[in-house]
């Protein structure tokens, strides 16, 4: 009866965690914030010099380490018993939530483009963003930036 209790813990902790962790926020070409919406927008255009694969770190929201916690604190009071169940509680909680931090920051990493643009101007800049659009050298672009500095780089059709 015991092992059932836990495992239905456990089971709605780690549920809990990944609702609450919900989607890595967006650094798409394409996706905008709400803040973002109806925002004016400067836009320059200008040609792609290069193109280069980068890795966005993953977010660290504390989501994965509280979830880990929880999860690794119910897992380690099932070990002994007494005083060997605290620091089996203890103990997993704080392996739990090392690991919880590590798994929510490498399941919300992604692939990313640092696109080095040559503006119309002459000038030249390097935008980074999700990877979910693909660029080429010589490809005809746009480079909008909001009034909060944010840059994305999209194609000029």
């Amino acid at each position: 009866m015991q092992l059932i209790k836990t495992t239905a813990a456990v089971t709605l902790v780690l549920a809990a965690g990944l609702i609450l962790s919900g989607c890595p926020a967006s650094t798409s070409g394409g996706a905008y914030s709400r803040d973002q919406v109806r925002q004016a927008q400067d836009v320059r255009l200008g040609y792609v010099e290069s193109v280069r694969q980068i890795t966005i770190e993953g977010t660290r929201s504390g989501v994965g380490a509280v979830s880990g916690a929880a999860l690794g604190g119910v897992a380690g009071s099932t070990v002994g018993g007494g005083r060997g169940q605290i620091a089996g509680a203890v103990g997993g909680a704080v392996l739990g939530g090392l690991a919880g931090s590590a798994i929510e920051e490498s399941v919300t990493r992604q692939p990313g483009l640092e696109i080095t643009v040559r503006l119309d101007s002459g000038r030249m800049l390097a935008v980074t963003q999700g990877a979910d659009e693909p660029f080429y050298p010589g490809d005809r672009v746009r480079v909008l930036t909001g009034q909060d500095g944010t840059a994305r780089v999209a194609h000029d059709f």
